[in-house]
């Protein structure tokens, strides 16, 4: 018996090794393709030689970050820094591969939307449309990675915070404010009213907000704090409803309606009748402002149900379990 239960361990220690020298080579590959793409992807429009607009140079940026952070990534596992720090590593490379999967794919989004279509047919266009092509297959390998570390994570039975019902809606709640960043980029939309100036900084605040709780989780300081850290995310996140639910009235209200200085017409704005203008004009920026907020409202707003409900089933059980 003794020989046999050996022998059952050496087999499971060889096949788990194996399992993980799959995946990190797997991974390894995923991250070479990925350095190409959005190497490819910021080479072909870095030089262009005509203006790309705030939105052009955000998704410009993204591809650098994404370029940027994934070198670093290779230096470090050939540095073998993973095998020093195991599990946070494995939590920083899963939230890392989540965030530039969406990161590239807005980029893709906006891009072909906000600047691709606005170009005249020729080189410029070409290059553009290449640039959107790369992006996509950059967003493409950056979820295949997401897989193939939510396998591995299956297959141990770890459980780790952005792959959970909170954790993709924190990721999505700070996604979509950094959309919104790409659009409030032109000063121009907002500096000029105070109400306006509020909606920028109501965003500001609650990407923190968010971004606090996922360092918290990537760090394993949640439980450090001096109350639960579900009630801690749970005050956060009715005070971003608050602030959203301000900023979604005080926006479009102060861009759209004439009475307080607004454009209620696209037509009204000059800067969407420039044909020379190759992005989106300022209007629609306003327009998409105004969208992301209410998209985002509904996020948070799906974070608290959450978290109700959750402490609504802890409160039952408690009391079942006092009764009986």
């Amino acid at each position: 018996i003794p020989v046999t239960s050996t022998c059952l361990n050496i087999t499971t220690t060889m096949s788990t090794w194996l399992i993980y020298s799959d995946h990190e080579f797997v991974d390894c590959c995923l991250q070479r393709m990925q350095l190409f793409s959005t190497c490819v992807a910021f080479s072909l429009v870095a030089d262009m030689g005509i203006g790309r607009g705030a939105v052009g140079n955000w998704t410009l940026s993204i591809w650098c970050f994404c370029f940027a952070v994934t070198l670093i990534i290779l230096i470090l596992q050939f540095c073998e820094f993973p095998s020093r720090f195991p599990f946070f590593w494995y939590k920083f490379s899963v939230t890392y591969a989540c965030y530039a999967a969406l990161l590239c794919l807005s980029a893709s989004i906006t891009y072909s939307i906000t600047y691709v279509q606005f170009l005249p047919y020729g080189p410029y266009r070409d290059r553009a449309i290449a640039a959107t092509a790369f992006s996509c297959i950059a967003y493409v390998l950056y979820a295949m990675e997401v897989a193939e570390i939510w396998d591995l994570y299956k297959l141990n039975s770890v459980t780790c915070y952005v792959l959970t019902v909170p954790g993709l809606l924190k990721m999505l709640e700070t996604f979509t404010a950094c959309v919104i960043f790409a659009f409030i980029s032109n000063t121009s939309l907002y500096q000029d009213q105070p109400a306006l100036r509020w909606c920028v900084a109501v965003y500001t605040i609650c990407f923190l907000q968010a971004a606090v709780v996922l360092v918290l989780n990537l760090g394993d300081c949640e439980y450090r704090l001096p109350i639960l850290f579900p009630i801690f995310q749970l005050g956060l996140t009715l005070l971003s409803i608050l602030l959203y639910a301000s900023a979604l009235v005080l926006w479009p209200l102060y861009q759209f309606d004439e009475k307080v200085g607004g454009q209620p017409q696209r037509s009204s704005d000059v800067s969407c009748k420039d044909e020379l203008t190759y992005s989106v004009c300022a209007w629609d920026q306003r327009l998409a402002v105004t969208v992301l907020t209410a998209i985002n409202l509904l996020i948070y707003v799906g974070d608290l149900v959450y978290w109700s409900c959750l402490f609504s089933l802890v409160y039952v059980l408690g009391c079942v379990g006092g009764g009986s």
